[in-house]
């Protein structure tokens, strides 16, 4: 899918903000209804509804949900951001705050799954398959893939987009472009994990 959305960032939440939103807007996704305090507090191992109240109170005073005293009595005033991932810091988890740029608003149905995050795409290793350098990449997190999906892959310190093949314990990762060439991952010595695969891309 690609798509042109008139994306606009949504800069005033913080990182843990933004997750509560997220999560608020994937429950509502998958299951049609708001999540209970109770159900906020779990997901981000509160040990009490307190720090899941606090937020929610902020959220409601940035305007971008209304609370009604009632079970699930939460309304989202307007779309949530995906998180857009930058340059990813050395080491760090994919979705860690210091590689988040900014959350862009996005219709998640657009996306078929929907993205847990947007990865600004850095160089021409994947031009032939359309994807260019400062493209957003739409990606939805997975251990898992198969064969020639495109993917977002860690190796070592480094994160990168490729084309996935893997042969028993040997993974390639190929790129879309004759002047770069493959990636050979040895699964039983070489540090190899997969952080998500493309589900759309929108240029900006």
């Amino acid at each position: 899918m690609y798509g042109n959305t008139g994306i606009r960032p949504v800069k005033e939440l913080t990182a843990i903000q933004s997750q509560v939103l997220e999560f608020i807007g994937k429950f509502m996704e998958e299951r049609q209804m708001p999540p209970t305090v109770r159900e906020i507090a779990a997901h981000m191992a509160y040990r009490s509804d307190n720090a899941a109240w606090q937020h929610l109170g902020a959220l409601e005073r940035k305007g971008v949900l209304r609370l009604e005293g009632r079970s699930r009595g939460i309304t989202l005033l307007r779309p949530q951001g995906v998180p857009l991932i930058g340059r990813v810091a050395a080491g760090a988890p994919i979705l860690a705050e210091e590689n988040i740029e900014s959350h862009v608003k996005v219709d998640r149905a657009l996306f078929h799954p929907a993205p847990d995050f947007l990865l600004r795409v850095r160089g021409e290793s994947m031009r032939d398959a359309g994807i260019l350098d400062g493209d957003l990449l739409a990606v939805r997190r997975t251990q898992t893939a198969e064969n020639n999906q495109i993917v977002v892959a860690r190796l070592g310190q480094e994160v990168t987009v490729k084309r996935f093949r893997r042969e028993r314990e040997v993974v390639l990762l190929l790129p879309e472009n004759d002047a770069f060439k493959p990636l050979r991952v040895d699964l039983r010595r070489d540090e190899f994990a997969l952080e998500g695969r493309m589900v759309g891309l929108i240029r900006q």
